[in-house]
């Protein structure tokens, strides 16, 4: 594991996380072309955990805010003084929030169905799944503009971005644009799906990262943690970035850029796996 190549793969996870084109599809993708094996489980978890760290800055006073609610709605419960009805804000984000992890649960006893299309050596999936973003994307940026905020989201939002969430699983299905396009179609105004897609990332991306670390600790890959450490450090800068990127962007309608990207994207994967396919030979790109 070069430096090189970690610094590309940190800037490529910190990037795609939060723009709406799938990280785990391009890093799949990305360590398909350096031909990446059995250290690629122990990278992606870390990366992943570096743009969590960006999510925790980016969205700090939101999250602080849903964290006091979450004991403060403990107190109200023990005194008998909570209301679903009169929730503000940040308590309200916050159980939709859980709600929409909650349908996670389920999926965790198919996980290695959905992983183990990482690193199978065919990227053509990934290619299919890249197009399936596109369409949602495109979908999302000639919707209706909702008006729904966040103390007017109901159980029904939390569980239609919680169910596109899952889906979001398989590489190439970006789960920052499926879940935000999600909240669209629900009547979410744009900056409310965008906000709550990237705090509902934190329990899905921290809860996902702890499944693997014991089967990423396991291989026989050596671990190179100076590498592993400047991963992650590019991962959550790169990451800090394109979420104030990926804000702007949303605020202009300007997602069927993305749809166009990954459109293309998924195309030239379909196109490249094909090829090795019939040629058995692999694309490799040495640093």
């Amino acid at each position: 594991m070069d430096y090189i190549g970690m610094i590309i793969q940190g800037a490529v996870q910190g990037l795609t996380e939060f723009l709406p084109v799938s990280s785990s599809g391009h890093l799949s993708v990305v360590q398909h072309f350096m031909n990446i094996g059995e250290e690629s489980l122990i990278t992606s978890v870390v990366l992943h955990l570096g743009t969590l760290l960006a999510v925790f800055i980016a969205f700090f006073p939101t999250i602080w805010a849903m964290i006091k609610e979450f004991f403060l709605t403990i107190r109200d419960i023990c005194t008998g003084k909570f209301s679903w009805k009169n929730m503000n804000a940040p308590r309200r984000m916050m159980f939709m929030v859980i709600i929409s992890t909650l349908m996670l649960v389920p999926v965790y006893f198919f996980k290695d169905f959905f992983t183990s299309f990482e690193g199978d050596g065919d990227i053509i999936f990934e290619g299919l799944a890249f197009i399936f973003t596109a369409v949602l994307l495109f979908m999302s940026d000639k919707c209706v503009k909702g008006s729904k905020t966040g103390e007017k989201m109901q159980v029904g939002d939390a569980l239609a971005i919680g169910a596109m969430q899952c889906v979001a699983l398989f590489p190439g299905v970006s789960r920052s644009g499926s879940t935000t396009a999600t909240g669209m179609f629900c009547g979410l105004t744009r900056e409310t799906a965008l906000t709550f897609s990237f705090i509902l990332g934190i329990p899905a991306i921290l809860g996902g990262s702890v499944l693997e670390i014991g089967d990423a600790v396991n291989t026989s890959a050596e671990l190179d943690w100076v590498g592993l450490g400047i991963g992650f450090i590019v991962a959550a800068a790169v990451g800090l970035l394109s979420i104030f990127l990926v804000k702007l962007l949303i605020k202009k309608d300007m997602f069927r850029i993305f749809g166009v990207y990954t459109a293309l994207l998924g195309l030239g994967c379909i196109g490249v796996g094909i090829y090795e396919l019939v040629t058995g030979s692999h694309f490799v790109v040495v640093f």
